[in-house]
């Protein structure tokens, strides 16, 4: 199990507290720091099943600033969350094949 987490986040830091709580040991990528490459970024988009513009934070300054009212190729977002990774919704934990977004917090339950 992997966790994107952001430590400064409320909702990553309950979804890692709730995998812990039930048991789990999940690998944590601090993706902050450890920025996803383009092709992991691919990965994880693949294993939600959604489109790279929905795992766009819309709310961050960096994307009101740069790319609101923009329309961007898929192949165009995800070089812009690799390049501002803040841009990047979180937490997002993947278990085997299966990914979510925790958002809620409670979503990651459905991996367990």
């Amino acid at each position: 199990m992997i966790i994107y987490h952001n430590p400064r986040c409320s909702k990553s830091r309950q979804a890692l507290q709730l995998l812990e709580e039930h048991g789990a040991e999940p690998e944590v990528i601090k993706y902050l720091e450890e920025v996803p490459t383009k092709e992991q970024l691919r990965e994880v988009i693949d294993l939600l099943g959604i489109e790279p513009s929905e795992l766009v934070r819309t709310t961050e300054k960096i994307y009101k600033e740069k790319f609101r009212g923009r329309e961007l190729s898929p192949e165009e977002w995800i070089e812009a969350m690799v390049s501002h990774p803040k841009l990047i919704q979180r937490p997002i934990v993947i278990s085997g094949n299966r990914a979510v977004v925790g958002r809620p917090p409670e979503k990651v339950k459905e991996l367990l």
